[in-house]
């Protein structure tokens, strides 16, 4: 993999970036500590080797972007001749009062501090941050991958690589990349038919998508005021963690998925938090952006983004938690009726079907229209189901983080994992600072879903 295009949908995320709004994504990983004193393999130290050697022989880490002459517009990814892994792994000791049991408290507010900072976009744009606090106390790794680089599902396919089950299972040796068959500058009449027929087919399925996206817009732009913000520019994390057989049991009874059941929890912790700030309930139901894959199930997870996503609104104003979960489950059934390429989510197909100019010149347009399409991101990343550790020491819980778009101040993500359901609340630090209290109602909506599903008694 010497060099290869940014696949349309990768080349809008790097144009969307702005220095307020970082278009990483990310994963807070905190471990137990293994055997011994020193509570992994070698104390911080062997941690952090450990760790630099893994993320190293990941291929697809040593990439960085390049602007190429074509595509007009286009860039490419291509081998950074200077790789260092150290440019890109660190490691930051704690205060030493986070113990175990101000651990994780003080490890989500650092890596909320850390993923308030852009990537460097001359390097691969990835970093890890080894968190340690008490000698022998848990750790926690941060890892931070720019959207260009990688959907929710490539980046669980990457990340994995530092775990001693994933690693371990990495074949030795590099495999020889595929020979390319030379191109003609001057392809022959064949080859022209079929390329123009082939845009003129692109461009049909274009002009459909784009047609169905402005169909769902919405004219008013403003949004919920709880949920929109200006560009501060600062990040404040926080974490919650379900039980995920609670959420089965709910499943079982009510039916439909057990997402439709997390949907409904963010959207009832949604309403009890706005709630108890005193906020009136908004007029319209805020509209939660669903990705869903469109990568073929069981498929190698492949280079670039390939995503959609369903629009859902979340029904605030129903009090009843068990009349929420059947709207949300009513919607979610229509949506995956009329598919991923209908409605305003399948922005992320209009982007595929776009020229590298296009997405390069409309970037500054494209970064305002998040506002007009929703009002909070809610998406589920899968992990494998297999126990992980990292040298030794058990995983306990893995908290996806999701990027914020521009005018927008909260965006959750959700792993099931080890028996629990792991959420990451992803807040615009000014817009959103009590965004602990929105962890705390999520707990609480799930125990009011369970009481209402088991019934009196």
């Amino acid at each position: 993999m010497s060099s290869e295009l940014l696949a349309p949908l990768d080349l809008a995320f790097w144009h969307l970036e702005t220095p307020d709004h970082p278009m990483h994504l990310g994963a807070l990983a905190r471990f137990d500590p293994g055997p011994g004193e020193s509570g992994g393999p070698g104390g911080p130290d062997g941690l952090l080797d450990l760790l630099a050697e893994r993320a190293a022989a990941i291929p697809r880490l040593r990439m960085r972007v390049r602007d190429v002459l074509l595509p007009v517009g286009g860039a490419a990814w291509s081998v950074d001749k200077t790789f260092d892994v150290h440019r890109h792994v660190r490691h930051l000791r704690l205060p030493n009062g986070a113990a175990s049991g101000g651990f994780t408290a003080e490890a989500t507010r650092l890596a909320g501090e850390l993923m308030e900072r852009p990537l460097e976009r001359g390097r691969p744009p990835w970093e890890m941050y080894l968190l340690t606090g008490a000698p022998g106390g848990p750790f926690a790794v941060l890892v931070k991958l720019h959207h260009a680089l990688a959907d929710g599902m490539r980046a669980v396919a990457i990340g994995a690589g530092i775990f001693d089950q994933i690693a371990g299972a990495r074949p030795p040796g590099r495999r020889r990349p595929r020979p390319v068959p030379p191109r003609s500058w001057l392809p022959g009449p064949l080859h022209v038919a079929g390329a123009a027929r082939g845009r003129i087919e692109e461009l049909g399925r274009a002009l459909g998508v784009g047609a169905s996206v402005v169909r769902a817009s919405r004219l008013d732009p403003r949004g919920t005021p709880a949920l929109t913000a200006g560009s501060s520019g600062t990040r404040r994390l926080a974490t919650a963690d379900l039980d995920l057989e609670e959420v089965r049991r709910v499943r079982r009874v009510t039916g439909g998925t057990a997402n439709d059941v997390l949907l409904a929890v963010t959207t009832g912790a949604l309403r009890h938090w706005m709630l108890e700030r005193g906020e009136p309930l908004p007029t319209a139901d805020p509209r939660a952006l669903v990705p869903v894959s469109r990568r073929r199930p069981g498929g190698a997870p492949g280079p670039g983004n390939t995503f959609s996503a369903y629009l859902l609104d979340l029904p605030l104003s129903d009090p009843d938690p068990l009349g929420r979960l059947d709207s949300v489950r009513r919607g979610m059934d229509r949506n995956k009726a009329a598919g991923p390429t209908r409605g305003a989510g399948a922005v992320a197909v209009l982007a595929d079907q776009l020229p590298p100019l296009a997405h390069r010149f409309g970037a500054p347009l494209a970064q305002g229209a998040a506002r007009m399409l929703f009002d909070v991101l809610v998406t589920n990343v899968p992990l494998p189901r297999s126990t992980l550790s990292l040298g030794g020491c058990p995983l306990r819980a893995l908290h996806p983080m999701a990027p914020l778009a521009r005018g927008q101040a909260l965006a959750v993500a959700m792993s099931p994992y080890g028996g629990r359901v792991h959420v990451g609340l992803v807040a615009d630090g000014k817009a959103v600072p009590d965004v602990d209290r929105l962890a705390a109602a999520i707990h609480d909506e799930l125990a009011e879903l369970v009481k209402a599903t088991d019934g009196p008694g």
